[in-house]
């Protein structure tokens, strides 16, 4: 028996413009995107037939096992490659489901990777991104996970980027807030632009720039996601009264929030303060790479 195994570390958006909505109605983006070390565990058993089964803290809000992104993603490797050998897939769910950290995404992702291992197939087979295209706009930018420009409906990649040390903290109160809806909440009619500031052309690489940057640069949907489900604003308050947190920001389109903190000894002590008055809430500090 072979067993292969992968990380999905949770996918943080520290930016996230909504340039406009296209004439066919999907939204162009352009985000930072980091990931952070907690994540879900995938593992891929060979020789045998096709199959999921979820377990983990958070398994029973990942929804139907037949209709995980795990599957697609594998179906969507099966296209790419007739005949390719396949298995049975474990996911360890341990991120928030519907939480803006593209959890889904990255399992797909974790998944891609596991049957390109299994198969011989380089990770830049072009193949395998074309599976990951065909599985979800979120999970190209995972299929390597490291932080990149994502621009788009996620099928533009910037090569990947060093980013400084960023400790934080991740936050989420446990409302689960569908993409779709928040996307309807924006309200914006094909062909219409949202007028904003633009990503610079290169990325700053000092850890004060990048934080003036990031500043400057807000997450737009956050007015929706907020109007849909009030308690991220509660989280957002919280977060930004501790005088550890340098930056507090919703990741995606909710309703994880995260908080920049000056080092790991900081971004614990504020995981631990947070916990201990909101026991309810899913709290991790980490770092983002």
């Amino acid at each position: 028996m072979q067993l292969f195994r992968s990380r999905a570390p949770a996918k943080i958006n520290l930016t996230l413009r909504v340039a406009g909505r296209r004439a066919d109605g999907f939204h162009d983006l352009a985000s930072l995107v980091a990931f952070a070390g907690a994540g879900d565990l995938v593992t891929l058993e060979a020789g045998r037939p096709l199959a999921l089964a979820v377990s983990g803290p958070t398994a029973g809000a990942a929804g139907p096992d037949d209709d995980n992104l795990v599957l697609r993603a594998a179906r969507a490797f099966l296209a790419q490659v007739p005949g390719a050998a396949l298995g049975a897939f474990r996911l360890e769910k341990r991120l928030p489901v519907a939480a803006g950290m593209g959890g889904g995404s990255s399992d797909a992702a974790a998944a891609l990777r596991l049957l390109a291992t299994l198969n011989a197939i380089a990770l830049d087979d072009p193949r395998l991104m074309a599976a990951a295209r065909a599985t979800g706009s979120d999970v190209p930018v995972c299929l390597d996970p490291r932080a990149r420009l994502m621009a788009g409906v996620g099928d533009r990649l910037s090569p990947p980027l060093a980013l400084p040390f960023l400790p934080a903290v991740l936050v989420n109160c446990g409302v689960a807030v569908p993409t779709v809806d928040v996307f309807r909440a924006l309200g914006l009619s094909p062909g219409t632009a949202l007028a904003g500031p633009e990503h610079p052309a290169a990325l700053p690489v000092e850890r004060g720039a990048l934080l003036a940057m990031l500043r400057a640069i807000p997450n737009d949907l956050e007015p929706p996601a907020i109007g849909l489900a009030p308690e991220i604003a509660r989280v957002m308050e919280r977060l930004a009264q501790a005088p550890e947190a340098l930056l507090v920001r919703m990741s995606g389109s909710g309703a994880t929030v995260f908080a920049l903190t000056d080092t790991c000894r900081t971004a614990a002590a504020l995981a631990r303060r947070v916990h201990a008055a909101e026991p309810g809430w899913w709290v991790k500090p980490t770092v983002l790479r």
